[in-house]
């Protein structure tokens, strides 16, 4: 099922992360489309600001203030959002945080934070969302319903350096690839997509923290810069990468990617598998990158 030909106006997209970046992005296009909005952040603040301005763009829009790694939350946000609009038919979850540094060097509270919000946070707007859309779709056949989950390029490969952030968003690929089949086993009306991003200017930079560490390593203070960097210099803006979104949407693509040509790195790895080869080299062709790394952790 493509969302291509299906009137938007007054459906419902509920966004998480939504006070900025990708999630913020989304919901612009969802407003010039006609739906109705729910915003989920747990920034009060730029939440505020994000309802604010698409409610004096004209939109229906409400904001709720929600930790995603909370089930008690999320719970009861998809309760509130059914009692208001009923069933959604779009689902974005998009709540992240960044996390870098050697993976060893990573406390269990860093761990918890990031699988928390990364990981639980899908987990989460999957558990509590799919079977109010799943009713929807048996009550009436003309409804469509789509859960979209943010994971990332890290999700496909493994940079060095930024080892928990890659397991968290490699689980997100493979929740929503089985999402999909296990959609496809009951219903036509409900799918499912996963967007990877690559280096897109966001704020996920400024949310690489080390919860429960003390003071950064070299490693990690490395990893936040070269992140931060890296994200800076994006090509492809958080707005350019919504409108991908929508347009993958609308021609029924499942996987939904910002920088296609990067599917270079994820062809290499997959041929490592497939040949039972050694992982190869990520910085063959940035060598003065590895060094700078490299010199960085010490190595």
């Amino acid at each position: 099922m493509a969302w291509q030909g299906v009137a938007h106006a007054g459906l419902t997209a509920v966004i998480t992360g939504a006070g900025s970046g990708i999630g913020l992005a989304c919901a612009h296009v969802a407003a010039r489309r006609g739906m109705k909005l729910v915003l989920v952040d747990v920034q009060q603040q730029a939440l505020d600001i994000a309802v604010s301005a698409l409610q004096a763009a004209g939109a229906t829009v409400w904001g709720e203030r929600v930790d995603v790694s909370n089930a008690a939350q999320m719970e009861s946000l998809a309760q509130v959002t059914v009692q208001r609009c009923g069933a959604p038919h779009l689902v974005f979850n998009n709540a992240g945080v960044g996390s870098a540094g050697l993976i060893w060097e990573a406390s269990a509270q860093e761990w918890e934070r990031v699988l928390g919000v990364n990981l639980m946070g899908v987990a989460h707007g999957v558990r509590v969302f799919t079977p109010w859309m799943l009713q929807a779709a048996a009550a009436d056949p003309a409804y469509r319903g789509h859960i979209v989950n943010i994971a990332s390029m890290a999700g496909l490969v493994n940079a060095p350096n930024l080892g928990v952030y890659n397991a968290s968003k490699h689980a997100v690929v493979s929740l929503s690839e089985t999402l999909y089949q296990d959609l496809a086993l009951v219903t036509s009306q409900v799918r499912a997509s996963v967007v990877c991003p690559f280096f897109v200017p966001t704020g996920i930079a400024a949310s690489v923290q080390q919860a429960g560490a003390g003071a950064p390593t070299p490693s990690q203070a490395t990893g936040r810069v070269m992140l931060e960097k890296a994200t800076a210099a994006g090509k492809v803006s958080a707005d350019a990468l919504a409108q991908q979104i929508f347009a993958g949407l609308d021609h029924g693509d499942f996987y939904i990617y910002s920088h296609p040509q990067a599917l270079a790195s994820v062809q290499q790895r997959m041929e490592d598998v497939l040949q039972a080869r050694n992982p190869g080299d990520p910085f063959a062709h940035k060598p003065a990158l590895g060094a700078q790394l490299r010199k960085a952790v010490g190595g």
